[in-house]
């Protein structure tokens, strides 16, 4: 087996990216395209503003619960293996979900596609971080990240011409060949790695975590429909916390724990944690209602939708692929990177929600702004977090930048759903409700840049 914490950069690992960002673009289509088709999806399958809520989340919910677990899982038992095994499920849930004859059914496949995702989420990043060395891993980081935009905007392009020309069951099976493609690629070319150290499975760890992130999750997804305060949101919440608790305890008693509590007591960490839950969660939120009010208020399209989101992306994957945002990064710094990135992607928000709200010019500003700071901000958010964590538990630490992520944008996009239902059943139009949200979005995600900036700063300080 080859070991690659022990080589410092592996003879092609920038093929070997290459082919973990394909396996990593897999997942990311089928959520982007899946934004594009909520009004299909409500037209063919007469589906309610909840049935698509759960739609969005169910993946998320299963996905949320399993980080952790598939990112110890992936150190333990092999890398490769469980980004294949990971491959191989998110295929099988995309034909199952192209195939469904109703809501429930198109809502159990994505759950069941939730636990391919997390190995895939998992195991992309943490094998990044194997295979170069400290002074590459942020331009790695950096590309990494451009295909999550490449995916936003890959998808509604996608999505839209598939639904313009097919069925919406289309779209989630133009996800098989790329996974097909994905897990050939992997057999051929990416080596394993492991955890040699040979530390046993934290059995009780992995389920009290996935217990207690399935139940947070279910608790912010319900919190819109049944209310803040119903019996079922405050059960739910309740298991959450005992589950949550009891895993914090218990990781903080066993010899091998799956998630080091000591990990929290580097302010990088901690830091760059804090930051993403709060920028996840506006930017998650603020962009489930882009497409919508592409669609809804300036009366594009699915395709043309799709167009108009490229921009966004396309910036990103500029300034990450030519290296130019890993160089502004290490000329600023990480506390300035985040800060400023967050700043810029705050002020886009504001754009589209406040700047001629006729057309699309402001929404246009709106996505080049997002675009810059999404570029700077992110790698190094990502690469915060990784690197406070020992390269033997990056599976874990991926797992962590996953949860974050999938945490706050279902937060994002139940509460930000809930402003925009609340809005339209006060009376004011369905763009008034798309702007509030844009707004509580901005917010948001300026408090996370804020937060993490200044706790990387004090961390770097005493790191001096």
């Amino acid at each position: 087996m080859y070991d690659m914490s022990a080589v410092q950069g592996h003879p092609r690992r920038w093929l070997i990216l290459g082919v973990i960002c394909l396996a990593q673009l897999t997942v990311l289509l089928d959520n982007t395209v899946l934004n594009v088709a909520i009004p299909s999806l409500t037209r063919e399958l007469r589906a309610a503003t909840s049935d698509i809520q759960w739609m969005v989340n169910a993946y998320s919910l299963v996905q949320s619960g399993l980080l952790l677990t598939a990112g110890s899982a992936a150190d333990r038992y092999g890398r490769k293996k469980m980004l294949m095994a990971g491959l191989a499920l998110f295929g099988i849930g995309s034909l199952v979900a192209g195939l469904a004859g109703s809501t429930a059914q198109l809502i159990a496949a994505r759950a069941g596609m939730g636990v391919g995702g997390a190995l895939l989420l998992t195991t992309t990043l943490a094998v990044a971080m194997q295979i170069f060395t400290p002074e590459e891993q942020p331009k790695a980081i950096g590309i990494w990240s451009a295909v999550n935009a490449l995916g936003f905007a890959g998808g509604p392009l996608i999505g839209g011409f598939v639904l313009d020309h097919f069925w919406w069951g289309a779209i989630f099976l133009i996800n098989i060949p790329v996974a097909a493609l994905a897990l050939i690629a992997v057999a051929v070319l990416v080596p394993e790695s492991r955890n040699r150290r040979g530390d046993r499975p934290d059995l009780p760890g992995a389920l009290l975590s996935t217990i207690g992130m399935a139940a947070l999750v279910y608790a912010i997804i319900s919190g819109p429909g049944h209310g803040w305060t119903s019996a079922r949101v405050l059960a739910t919440a309740a298991v959450a916390v005992l589950a949550l608790g009891a895993f914090a305890r218990w990781e903080s008693r066993t010899e091998e724990p799956m998630l080091d509590p000591h990990f929290f007591r580097d302010r990088r960490f901690t830091g760059a944690v804090a930051g993403a839950v709060l920028i996840t969660f506006g930017m998650g939120g603020a962009l489930f209602l882009l497409t919508q009010h592409l669609q809804f208020v300036l009366g594009y399209g699915p395709l043309e939708a799709g167009l108009r989101t490229a921009p966004l992306a396309l910036t990103v994957v500029a300034l990450n692929f030519t290296g130019i945002s890993a160089k502004w990064s290490a000329r600023m710094g990480t506390p300035v990177s985040i800060g400023l990135g967050m700043v810029l992607m705050s002020a886009g928000l504001v754009a589209i929600a406040e700047i001629d709200t006729g057309g699309y010019a402001g929404t246009l500003l709106g996505l080049l702004l997002i675009g810059v700071g999404c570029a700077v901000a992110n790698p190094a958010m990502a690469h915060a977090i990784m690197s406070a964590i020992p390269p033997e538990k990056a599976g874990v630490g991926a797992g962590v930048n996953g949860t974050l992520a999938e945490f706050g944008n279902g937060l994002g996009v139940a509460v930000l759903g809930a402003v925009l239902s609340a809005s339209v059943a006060s009376g004011r139009s369905v763009s008034a409700g798309l702007g509030a949200g844009q707004l509580v979005g901005a917010v948001a995600v300026l408090a996370g840049g804020f937060v993490a900036a200044g706790l990387l700063r004090r961390a770097e300080r005493v790191a001096a």
